[in-house]
Order: C-alpha cells, then sequence, then structure tokens
C-alpha cells in the first residue's frame, strides 16, 4: 500500500511517500526549484518520491494533505461575524481552501493525468494534527506527550494531547488570533527581518544581548492560568486588517504583523540595512526569553495532566533549538523527538501517517532515526556532471582525482579540514529537513577561532552573529556538552563543557552552547567514519557543519554543488568519492 502525503499552498511545499507503514521518500520543493521555502503545490517533490518507490501516480491507494478547510469552522464564522475582517482577508483565505479542497483536480493536472485514472483515497488532515502525527507515529515512544507549536494552520496555533501507540488523543488547542509563532515572527520583523523563515536569525541574535524588554515583553503576550497564553492584540494586524500574504508559488511573503501599539512599547523598528544596536540585541534576547516563559509554561501544563515524561514536539516553533535545549532543565520531561522538518514540510509527514495509523489502524512499524530521504547520485550521474563541467574546472584550477576506498577518502577529507580548508562535502541521499546532515554539508576545522569569519567571507556571506554547529560522534558527547543525548536532526542546543570551550571554538556560541548534531555510524556511515578519521588526526570527535548552499536552498543535485563550489572561495570539494580542490 502506499500513500502520498502532501504540504500545499504553503511555505515549505513537500511531499512523501509511505510504503506499508515505511517511509520511502521526502523531500521539500524548494530543492528543485531552487527558491527558498517554495509555497504552492510541490509537483516535482511529488515527482521524486514516486520514482523513489517506483510507482505512478495512478497506483496511489491513498492521498494525504496536512490541512482541513472544514476544521473548527464553527470558530471561524463566529470570527468573521464579530470581527468582520477586511474582505481582502477573506476572499485569500476562501482561494486558499478551495485549492486544498480540490487535491484530486490538482494532482493530476500538474502530474498529466486524467483523474478519473486516480484510484487513491484522498484524505484532508487538520494542519496541527498532522504536526503531532509527524511527531510521534515515528518517533521511538510508544506513548508520550504530544505538542505542536507555530503561526497558524487551519485556524489553530497550537494542539497537544498524548499519544499510545497508534493513536493520538488531541487534550486541547489554541486558536487564531492568539499564537506564539506569531509573535516571534512580528518581532523578527520589527528587528528588521523579513524574509520568511527569519526567525532563526533572531534566535541566533539573542544571546548576543540581555532580556532588558521583559515587561514591555508581558504587556505584548500574557499567561493565563490553565496554562495557554494570550496576544495583546493591540500590539498585532493580523486579526483586524489581516495580514498580506502570498502562498501561489515562489518565495512566500508576509505583510507586516506589528502594529504601532508595539512600536509605542519597544520604540522604533529596525529598518532591514540599518545597524544592529545594543537596543536591537535586547529585544531580541527579551524575545527570545518571552517565548520560552511561554513555551515552557504550555509544557509544564501538559506534563502535568498527561504524567507523560515523554515528548513528542512539532510545529515551526519546534524549530526553536535553543528552546529544545531547555525542556530537560526547566520541565519534568525526561525524553524528547522533535522530527528533523518539524515545520510545515513535515506536516506531509504526519498526514500521510495520520491516514496509516489513525484511519486505516495499521500498525507503527517505522522509527525516522535518520533523515536521508532525498535523491541520490550514481558515480556515473557524478562524472558525468564534472566531466561536463570540465572546462570550467580547469580554469579555476581545479584538480580532480577518485579515491574508491572509503577509509582513504575520509582521512584525506580529515586531513583537509585539519589543514584549515573549507570543504564542500556531497554524499549519498539528500537530508529531509532544514538541516544539513552530513550529506549536503560544507565541513571545517572546529578548532580555529577565526573559522566564522573565514566561512562568511569565502562562502555564506551572511550575518557575523549566526552560529555554526557542530556535528560530533555519538559517543563522545558527554565529554564535551553539558548534556548527553541524542540530537540527529540538529534541533536542540545544549552546553558545551567549560574546559572544552576554547578548544571548538568556530562552533561554540558567544553563551557558550552549540546546537549539535549527533553522528552514530549505524545512522551515516560515511559522516561517521569521517569524524573519526578527523578525531584520529586531532584528537577531537566534531566537526564544523554547515549546509551546502550559499543564500540558496541547500544544494540538491551535483551539477548544483559543482556550481556552488566553483563560484564561491571553497577549498575542495568531496562529491562521491571525487575530490576536486584548487591550486594553492
Amino acid at each position: 500500500m502506499h500513500i502520498l502525503g502532501i504540504n500545499a499552498y504553503h511555505a515549505d511545499s513537500a511531499a512523501c511517500v509511505v510504503r506499508d507503514g515505511a517511509l520511502v521518500a521526502a523531500a521539500e520543493e524548494e530543492r528543485f526549484r531552487r527558491v527558498k521555502h517554495w509555497a504552492g503545490f510541490p509537483t516535482e517533490a511529488i515527482r521524486y518520491c514516486l520514482a523513489e518507490a517506483g510507482i505512478e501516480v495512478a497506483d496511489l491507494d491513498h492521498v494525504a494533505v496536512n490541512r482541513d478547510p472544514r476544521a473548527n469552522l464553527f470558530r471561524k464564522v463566529l470570527f468573521s461575524f464579530a470581527k468582520r475582517p477586511s474582505l481582502k482577508l477573506v476572499t485569500d483565505r476562501l482561494r486558499n481552501a478551495a485549492r486544498v479542497r480540490n487535491i484530486r483536480e490538482i494532482l493530476a493536472a500538474e502530474l498529466d493525468v486524467v483523474s478519473d485514472e486516480l484510484a487513491a483515497e484522498f484524505h484532508n488532515v487538520e494542519h496541527h494534527r498532522a504536526h503531532l502525527a509527524s511527531a510521534f507515529l515515528v518517533s521511538p515512544f510508544d506513548r508520550a506527550a504530544v505538542v505542536s507549536v507555530d503561526g497558524f494552520g487551519d485556524f489553530a496555533s497550537a494542539m497537544w494531547g498524548i499519544g499510545r501507540g497508534g493513536e493520538i488523543k488531541i487534550q486541547g488547542r489554541i486558536h487564531f488570533p492568539h499564537s506564539l509563532g506569531l509573535f516571534y515572527q512580528a518581532i523578527t520583523q520589527f528587528l528588521g527581518f523579513w524574509k520568511y523563515g527569519d526567525e532563526y536569525k533572531v534566535m541566533g541574535l539573542a544571546p548576543y544581548g540581555e532580556p532588558t524588554e521583559m515587561a514591555s515583553m508581558r504587556q505584548i503576550v500574557r499567561l493565563l492560568p490553565d496554562g495557554t497564553f494570550e496576544l495583546n492584540l493591540d500590539c498585532f494586524r493580523h486579526h483586524a486588517e489581516g495580514v498580506e500574504m502570498v502562498w501561489d508559488g515562489g518565495e512566500p511573503t508576509l505583510g507586516q504583523s506589528f502594529s504601532g501599539a508595539m512600536i509605542d512599547l519597544l520604540g522604533p523598528p529596525r529598518r532591514q540595512n540599518d545597524d544592529i544596536t545594543r537596543h536591537h540585541k535586547n529585544v531580541a534576547a527579551s524575545l527570545q526569553a518571552m517565548y520560552e516563559e511561554a513555551f515552557f509554561h504550555l509544557l509544564d501544563t501538559v506534563q502535568r495532566r498527561t504524567g507523560e515524561t515523554s515528548l513528542c514536539l512539532a510545529g515551526g516553533c519546534g524549530m526553536n533549538s535553543v528552546a529544545n535545549g531547555k525542556i530537560f532543565e526547566r520541565t519534568n520531561f525526561r525524553d524528547l523527538y522533535v522530527q528533523a522538518a518539524a515545520g510545515d514540510a513535515g506536516g506531509a509527514i504526519g498526514a500521510a501517517y495520520a491516514v496509516w495509523n489513525e484511519v486505516l489502524r495499521k500498525p507503527r512499524v517505522h522509527v525516522m532515526e535518520h533523515a536521508y530521504l532525498g535523491p541520490a547520485f550514481s558515480d556515473e550521474r557524478i562524472e558525468a556532471e564534472l566531466e561536463a563541467q570540465m572546462a570550467e574546472c580547469r580554469d579555476a584550477g581545479c584538480t580532480i582525482r577518485r579515491i574508491d576506498d572509503e577509509d582513504e577518502l575520509c582521512r584525506t577529507t580529515a586531513g583537509l579540514i585539519a589543514e584549515g580548508r573549507v570543504v564542500g562535502w556531497f554524499q549519498g541521499r539528500m537530508e529531509w529537513g532544514p538541516r544539513a546532515l552530513g550529506n549536503r554539508s560544507i565541513l571545517c576545522d572546529p578548532r580555529r577561532a577565526d573559522m566564522k569569519e573565514i566561512l562568511n567571507r569565502k562562502i555564506k556571506r551572511r550575518e557575523s552573529f549566526r552560529p555554526f554547529a557542530p556535528s560530533i560522534l555519538r559517543e563522545h558527547v558527554a565529554d564535551w556538552f553539558e548534556t548527553d543525548y541524542d540530537v540527529p536532526f540538529m534541533l536542540q542546543v545544549y552546553r558545551v563543557r567549560p574546559p572544552k570551550r576554547a578548544e571548538i571554538p568556530a562552533v561554540t556560541h558567544v553563551d557558550g552552547s552549540g546546537r549539535l548534531q549527533t553522528v552514530a555510524r549505524h545512522q551515516n556511515p560515511r559522516y561517521y567514519g569521517l569524524i573519526e578519521a578527523f578525531r584520529e588526526l586531532t584528537g577531537v570527535p566534531i566537526v564544523l557543519n554547515t549546509s551546502f548552499n550559499e543564500n540558496e536552498p541547500v544544494v540538491c543535485q551535483p551539477r548544483e554543488a559543482i556550481d556552488c563550489f566553483l563560484r564561491t572561495n571553497m577549498d575542495a570539494l568531496v562529491l562521491g568519492e571525487h575530490v576536486v580542490g584548487r591550486a594553492d
């Protein structure tokens, strides 16, 4: 049995295929379209997933989308009567909902088949239920508390409950217009970061400031006795005027979310190209602190009510790795699972598994231990791409050699990294989710204090305050970090042990923390072998890992990796078994 899961007509459009309960393939549309956070219908991701599964669209048994226009319908109607939102706001929402209801026809048209040829049954899964399913139903836990927090989906911003076996029982929701995700987005815009998804930049900026604006923050977000929260709506525009949104295809855009009342509280907003002042850093720190107050207020309540000590977390706010890293110290949860694509892309997986486990009542058979679910490319394809771009490589003074022995390949690459080289590492299947996890990565020496500056100058060309991540061998985590736990998807930040911070300055943030990725041999043997080879050379079981891209989606195909290598000042490219180097 084959189930296609889709996140469509929303940012981070994505698709997956589940075969007999096992996740066969998953990918975001942005990797194929080459536009960050691509919104619209995930045609190319669907084509890839079907090809990876070896089936045609007509072979699908079920199609599930992570939106249900019927969900919370009564509340939507009440809101419309009470608030009388703008006609444009209502029209935009109705147009988006109509497309979600018409997925059968759209799928047929996009894949050039007649809709009558589609034998699949189509399912709409409520947005946050899909989020919860995306975490719990592929987790290693048989029972756990489940929490989803994000901006908005199907007129809700949060949902929680308890997962047992193959079933999730919902215990509560927070409805529109109150949202922690919207709160974080509004102040991200206030700080001059206007692109969709820029919240992670503000999270990286926060440690450079102090939470001096908490009195104002607590006027913007209010904690309620029942464990929930509400926004001071005077500070926002989304509930009254509406916020312009573009989900029709291409890069998603959002209009201004904050109002003049927020400016009265926090002062003039930063313009995009203005310098970042101490006040801006303090606002970022206060934002993160207020988010954590509300987040842990909710988690504490969910933990008490469920009695569970395991937590599955999802939703866009599940990408707040700083808060995730404090869950053990600030709540009574003792185990945590955050799926690799915790945000809206992950809803594709959640929708598929909601059908498999909850609609069809099939047993759970799959645990997502790794995120290597995207396209892979043969050595023949890699050789053909290198040959096609050989003239450009020669013009750039490059040398190319092939190393068939994996141990030698890892030792050679580790040696380059230990010499201070910036190395592009392109291997195996592309990662699912926003993080590069050792198959589409740029790797460097974490021991060099100047490596962040080198990376930003040579390749990334991004804000200097943004940190880089350490990939560490799983068995060495306790020696280097204060929390010893599995973090395969780079979604928790833990403190580096104080004596070790000076040894790995390139991956230690200003507050002594690091957004680590733990690497186990069974999850990624080649990447593990590379880090082990680096440890044998240097005594350090860690490499600096950042995504293989330059202000674009992470590279997917060999040609994109070669192009990125050639147009930047990367020192070497390891493409499968081929090592491309530049002349010194």
